[in-house]
């Protein structure tokens, strides 16, 4: 029995053994390990060692500088009286690096129980510094990188970062750019976050190769594809710039040629870019297979809803038996019947095509199913985003009410109207939702406001003006109700004004609109004495006008007009008028040797009482840029109501906007107008109506010429004794007398460009226009001869000045060289016709536009320009 306890208690203290010695001491980075004891050579009886405690008896931390004790070990799961074993010295090591606050941390004491956690925080991040970043500022990159000054650094980050880094630059096409991150060490455990980055050049799509091509040529398909090849006129482009979205893009746009060419078993079987050896181009590989190309078969409409005839629809659809397949018109009539649908009130109208494939007689038949569905009315309209913008201003666009029943061209409609106003962002949508219950949707419009305030301190440069300075204000949306308060001075060389104006589209919430217009406006006629521009007369107006208008149907308004204003036209006194009989000190009276009889005829105070009215029918899509629809204009003035002044002034404008193909949109116009005076002229040589109430014509209104270079205008031209002075343009004045009637003619082609140009605000334009500006009385015009002694005439004559056509010198004198004729020019129906292009630019320093015009067909005396531009600056 004693033998028998004797084995228990040395099989007990063996087993003890063999358990205290399997629990690991705690280890910790970069800790030596112990050497491993020897094996025993021979059964010996075991020796049972004094083990370590296995409850932690104290928990210290060393090498803290910012944070606590109690911080530290907070983040740990050991506490002081519990057990411990390695892989909870472990987890505790781990929990600690997942705070990223420390760069190191050792757990010491391992084999007494009494903890030690030694740590080497992180450092803190004073700055984050960039260097070498051209392409993209600081700006773009510091919201996309994470760390920060004043956060704890961690390389983890700093490696994200860096890739971070590297993706910006390969979206702008930079494959070989190069990030460096580089860490300055400073005081207090901080430090500075350097980044070098090395940009590299823009990676070009070098080569694009398309494999199993064999019915299209490869230039045929990369017309078709966004991606261009390089070549010398890339830099205009940001097509050749490899960008794997749009190599995504390029082989839908491949499928989607090919289905529309009946090729309808296409696929795109690979798409590789591989970057060249120098990370410098591209070289794209496209592997196609064509298939075979089918028909329209059987082409019918199916319809379960009753008001929505599946015959009647079945004539109208654009694709007939025996045409080749095409995908993209499949797409269109489906999208054509769910808004004929849509007429009816049937908002989720489900047009579903079956197709049926016959592989031996290649042709797709095909079933546009329209399944039944029920009549739907607006449940109701809801707006968000609309911060400023007043919920009823653009309720009141809507054409259809909480109630209504559902169509969808009111819809459009809506989103047209809405879209004009100019509050929110372009290509708005609205969407369309289940109601409460089948028969009900839910319009809703998400709204995305543009600033509508505008204030401009301007200064630049016109061909019109010379130097000119600008300061407006203007409230397209006061206050959120849909009013636009303006106010506006300008000034240049040749014009000085002030304008005050308010306009109230809705007055008393009904669809009436009000306005007010005041101003002061001071206007400096001039003429041309070759290149030198000289004043002649200046016009001063001020007044104000009342406007109103209503809507007579959805696309048709009528508005009216009372204006006011008094005008002064005057003459420098110094350079045109003349004193006879030299009494002074002031000149008596305007002298039309100097200035013209017809601009002498002009001078005086008149005041212009008038009333006018505006029909006006406008389907366009947009009011600001239109690319749809057409408009028309016709309005009247008559001045008569008090006043001075007598006349009608009619005018009528039409214009059409479309899109033949793409993103081209098309224009033309035509306009005219014609003044009636019923008042009589003073003399037979005078017309009734006064210079400032006629219409003139030139730059802008008909590009290639100048400005007021078109239509009736008396050209004074100097002469000698051999005849006219044709060598020196100095010695010719021209005066634009304006016309009664004109006509203007415009045709006009806005070239899409790409995305890039888009960016940049690029819009160039191919135009025509023709017009012509006639119906004057002919002027009094003069001829002077400035006699002088003829030296080869014996005897003295003393110089004369003989007026007259008839006149001539007396003998003895010869014409001198500041003789000169009036011939009266330009007062012709016969059509001015110039051709040219232009270019609108956004640029950084202010709206720019150019145009470069040749005119084809003028009249004698017309002022013709190559190039005009417009410029400015804000300040």
């Amino acid at each position: 029995m004693t033998a028998s306890n004797h084995r228990r208690r040395l099989c007990s203290a063996l087993l003890v053994g063999t358990f205290l010695s399997g629990i690991a001491l705690p280890a910790y980075a970069q800790q030596a390990t112990a050497p491993a004891a020897a094996a025993p050579t021979a059964p010996t009886a075991p020796t049972v060692a004094p083990q370590p405690e296995s409850v932690i008896r104290s928990l210290a931390v060393s090498g803290n500088q910012r944070l606590e004790p109690e911080t530290v070990i907070s983040y740990m799961k050991l506490r002081v009286g519990e057990t411990y074993t390695r892989e909870r010295l472990d987890e505790a090591l781990r929990d600690l690096y997942a705070t990223e606050l420390f760069a190191d941390v050792q757990i010491l004491g391992g084999d007494t129980g009494n903890l030690v956690i030694q740590v080497r925080e992180n450092p803190v991040i004073n700055r984050i510094i960039l260097e070498g970043n051209k392409r993209i500022k600081d700006d773009k990159i510091n919201p996309e990188i994470r760390l920060a000054p004043r956060q704890i650094f961690t390389r983890t980050k700093a490696r994200a970062d860096v890739a971070r880094i590297i993706e910006l630059y390969r979206r702008q096409g930079r494959f070989a750019a190069q990030v460096e991150p580089k860490i300055v060490q400073l005081e207090q455990n901080r430090v500075d976050v350097v980044f070098e980055i090395s940009e590299g050049p823009k990676s070009k799509v070098r080569q694009i190769n398309i494999l199993g091509n064999e019915k299209f040529s490869d230039n045929e398909l990369r017309s078709h594809m966004a991606t261009k090849r390089t070549n010398f006129l890339s830099f205009l482009s940001s097509g050749s710039v490899y960008d794997p979205d749009r190599l995504a893009y390029d082989q839908q746009q491949l499928r989607l040629f090919y289905l529309t060419e009946g090729y309808a078993d296409f696929r795109v079987v690979s798409a590789v870019a591989e970057l060249t050896p120098d990370r410098q181009d591209f070289i794209i590989t496209y592997v196609v297979e064509e298939g075979e190309r089918y028909k329209f078969g059987d082409v019918k409409v199916e319809s379960e809803i009753r008001d929505f005839k599946g015959e009647n629809l079945t004539r109208l659809l654009p694709m007939k038996k025996g045409d080749w397949y095409n995908a993209k018109q499949m797409e269109d009539t489906v999208t054509s019947l769910t808004e004929s649908a849509g007429l009816f009130g049937y908002a989720f109208a489900d047009v579903n095509p079956q197709i049926e494939r016959d592989k031996e007689t290649k042709t797709m038949a095909v079933t546009f199913q329209v399944a039944e569905s029920p009549r739907v009315y607006v449940d109701r309209i809801d707006i968000n985003g609309n911060t400023a913008t007043r919920d009823k201003v653009i309720r009141r666009e809507f054409r259809l009410a909480e109630g209504d029943p559902f169509n969808s061209v009111r819809v459009k409609r809506s989103k047209d109207r809405i879209e004009s106003l100019g509050y929110f962002q372009e290509d708005l949508e609205i969407t369309q939702t289940q109601g409460a219950t089948p028969d009900r949707v839910v319009l809703g419009l998400d709204v995305e406001e543009k600033a509508t305030g505008e204030l401009q301190v301007s200064a630049g440069f016109s061909s019109l003006e010379r130097f000119l300075v600008n300061l407006s204000i203007r409230q397209r949306n006061f206050m959120g109700k849909g009013q636009e308060v303006r106010a506006a001075v300008n000034y240049s060389s040749y014009s000085k004004s002030i304008e005050l104006g308010f306009t109230e589209p809705y007055l008393f919430d009904r669809n009436i609109a009000v306005g007010v217009d005041v101003f002061r406006r001071d206007y400096n006629s001039f003429n041309y004495i070759g290149n030198e521009r000289n004043n002649t007369y200046e016009q001063l107006s001020t007044g104000f006008q009342l406007r109103s208008g209503i809507p007579l149907t959805e696309y048709m308004q009528l508005a009216a007009r009372y204006g006011l204003s008094q005008d002064k036209v005057t003459l420098d006194e110094s350079l045109y008028f003349t004193d006879p009989d030299g009494s002074g000190p002031l000149p008596a009276f305007c002298d039309p040797l100097r200035v013209g009889r017809y601009l002498c005829q002009a001078i005086g105070e008149r005041t212009t009482s008038s009333i006018g009215y505006s029909f006006a029918y406008d389907d366009t899509n947009n009011r600001l840029r239109p690319t749809n629809g057409q408009r028309f204009v016709l309005s009247q003035d008559f001045a008569g109501l008090g006043g001075s002044v007598r006349y009608l002034r009619t005018k009528a404008n039409a214009a059409k906007y479309w899109q033949p193909f793409g993103s081209f949109v098309f224009s033309a116009s035509l306009e005219g107008g014609y003044i009636h005076s019923f008042q009589k002229a003073p003399s037979a040589d005078e017309d009734p109506l006064r210079l400032i109430d006629r219409f003139f014509l030139g730059e802008p209104q008909i590009r290639g010429f100048d400005i007021r270079g078109v239509g009736p205008r008396v050209v004074r031209e100097f002469f000698d004794e051999n005849g006219p002075i044709v060598d020196d343009s100095n010695r010719q004045i021209d005066d634009a007398l304006g016309g009664r009637a004109y006509y203007l003619a415009r045709a006009e082609l806005e070239i899409p460009v790409s995305s890039g140009l888009r960016e940049l605000g690029l819009r160039p334009s191919l135009f025509v226009d023709a017009g012509a500006l006639f119906g004057l009385r002919d002027p009094a015009t003069t001829t002077v001869r400035n006699c002088v002694d003829d030296p080869d005439v014996t005897g003295t004559v003393e110089g004369s000045q003989v007026i007259g056509d008839s006149a001539s010198c007396p003998t003895g004198t010869i014409v001198g060289a500041n003789s000169f004729r009036e011939v009266f020019r330009g007062d012709t129906p016969k059509p001015r016709v110039s051709v040219g292009f232009g270019v609108n630019w956004n640029s950084p320093f202010g709206p720019f536009r150019i145009d470069i015009a040749k005119a084809l067909i003028k009249a004698e005396g017309d002022d013709t320009k190559l190039i005009t531009f417009n410029v400015g600056t804000a300040f």
